[in-house]
Formats: structure tokens, sequence, C-alpha cells
């Protein structure tokens, strides 16, 4: 993550804890399921922006630890946390490398944060730290192939008009790793397994459309600067020609990829 700087979500980290989607119950019972988790292991949410995935598995494992580089991230998990009383969670600040492990972690969990590490690099680190016959479990719903509904090409056309076709990413852009995710697993020393969960809904507004857009690194309110209200002025204006209600449905899909240490 280090080559888009320290501050990729600067600014993001309220936007991305009340209006990013939550992973669906069924992504939770099939981790708890596929290792065996029974209130007795160790977990580690890397990546784990503001915690919402993290603090879930509370109730499921002995030990939670969650790591993000991104201090605004951390500050609101540990007040969601506070806030929630539940489970023994430590919340680190920094990279995998410079968090002290005292523990090994029977599951690793990366959820849509893959994409920014050095995946090779962390693969290797989490091997020696993963307890055996546990592993990672990579999870994202990226479909790059996905048909869009009208309203999500409405919605994409406005974002490229306004923050400009460049995918900005703190101090550099953007652009998807081109190895994927479970080729790095199969070049790891960890055993791959893909899985695909069933389709699950989520429903948008107008305001939460734009809560998720800010949360993002490439849609950050700080591109925008003196234009925010202009956009959304016209995203209103725009949105509300696609469906008179403001309401809009998306069918999404998670992946999960597994690296298993034997």
């Amino acid at each position: 993550m280090n080559a888009y700087g320290t501050e990729l979500f600067k600014g993001a980290a309220p936007y991305y804890s009340k209006y990013r989607p939550i992973y669906p119950s069924t992504l939770i019972r099939f981790l708890v399921e596929e290792f065996s988790l029974d209130g007795e292991q160790n977990l580690l949410d890397l990546g784990c922006g503001t915690g919402h995935l993290t603090i879930r598995f509370s109730d499921w494992c002995k030990r939670v630890v969650g790591i993000d580089m991104e201090t605004e991230m951390i500050e609101e998990a540990e007040r969601l946390h506070r806030e929630m009383r539940i489970g023994e969670i430590q919340w680190f600040n920094g990279t995998l490398d410079e968090y002290n492990h005292s523990h090994h972690y029977h599951l690793v969990t990366i959820a849509k944060a893959f994409h920014w590490m050095d995946r090779a690099k962390v693969l290797d680190e989490l091997f020696d730290i993963v307890s055996p016959g546990g592993g990672v479990a990579i999870i994202d719903n990226y479909e790059p192939h996905k048909t869009l509904q009208p309203w999500q090409e409405r919605f994409n056309e406005l974002t490229l008009k306004w923050y400009g076709n460049e995918r900005k990413a703190g101090n550099s852009t953007y652009t998807h790793p081109v190895i994927p995710h479970e080729d790095m697993i199969s070049q790891s020393k960890f055993n791959l397994e893909v899985h695909t969960l069933p389709t699950y809904e989520i429903t948008w507004t107008i305001e939460s459309l734009l809560g998720n857009l800010y949360s993002t690194s490439f849609g950050s309110k700080r591109f925008l600067g003196s234009d925010v209200p202009l956009f959304e002025r016209e995203v209103r204006e725009k949105m509300l020609e696609m469906s008179e209600s403001g309401v809009f449905k998306e069918e999404s899909r998670l992946s999960v990829k597994i690296g298993r240490k034997d």
C-alpha cells in the first residue's frame, strides 16, 4: 500500500463506516463452518478498515486482531468497538510486519483490500503466522465483466464527468492487479480453494450511493473541492430520473479465495 502514500483513504472513514455495504451473514456462516470456529481460535483481519467485518467474528474467536495502515480507519474501528462493547479485539495502525505477532492465527481475513498490498510478500509473511490447518480467506466482489444496470451506468457516467477518467489513489493512480488473486495464492506456500457464495441484494439510496463513493480512494470529496454541492445536485436530479423513489437494487456476489496451510 506504500506506493499510494499514507493518505489513500484520507477523510473516508466516516463515510466508510456509515455507507459501505455490510457483508451478508452467509459470509460469516461460511467462514465459521470452513474453519470450524468455536470460540477458541485467533483471527487476524488484515486491512480491516473500520472493523465492521472484524467485530462480527468476536463471538466466534477467542482473540481478534484488526490491522490497517489508515489512522482514521483504526480510530473509527475503535470507536465502533467501544460502542458495541463486544469481544476481545486489538486494533493496530500500521503494517503486517510492524505488528508484534505473539500468537498464531487459525484464520486471516482480507476483505476487499488484497489488491492494495504487495500480495506475494504478504502471503509469505502470513504463512509463518497461520496455524497448521488454518488459512487465509481473500474476500472480494470484484466482477469486471458484470453487466451493469441502467442506473449504475448513469451513476458511473456522472462520476466520470466530475472526477475524470483517471482513477486517483493517494499519491498515484489505481490500476487493478493483472495477476488474479487465486494465481497469487497458487504461487504461494498455501493450497488454493475458490468458493463463490450465493447472490445477495444490496439496497441503495442516492445518499448511500454518494456516501459509498466518498468512502473510496478515488471518490474522496477532496478531489471535488468546492464542486461538491454542484456534483450532489446533479446526481440527485439525474438519479431521480432513473427511479422516482430514489431507491436502487443491486445483485452482488462474493468470492472467497482460500489459502490453506497443511
